[in-house]
């Protein structure tokens, strides 16, 4: 799969690092576990967690091809967005 990042105009790199995540992070978080939910305006977000233990969203759109995303922003869960999708997670058992 292709992943492409949406670049900030001002700086030329990518927005994800204004929010301290790498890409790299986006991409675990995109491939493992997680929920995935619907968006604004055909996004999804998928919330997960790192291989470093950092809890994640990431919002991407998914190209037609199904072969490729477009990942918008990911940064770091706090507080009770956090601990609300941890409680979530223990609720499937995992």
């Amino acid at each position: 799969m292709r992943f492409r990042f949406y670049e900030d105009p001002e700086t030329g790199l990518p927005h994800i690092w204004t929010h301290g995540t790498t890409e790299q992070e986006a991409i675990e978080v995109l491939h493992g576990p997680g929920e995935d939910l619907p968006a604004a305006k055909g996004a999804r977000m998928k919330l997960g967690q790192t291989a470093a233990g950092r809890f994640l969203q990431v919002i991407y759109v998914p190209d037609e091809d199904r072969e490729s995303v477009f990942v918008v922003t990911a940064y770091e869960l706090h507080g009770k967005a956090k601990a609300a999708y941890r409680r979530r997670q223990r609720r499937k058992g995992r």
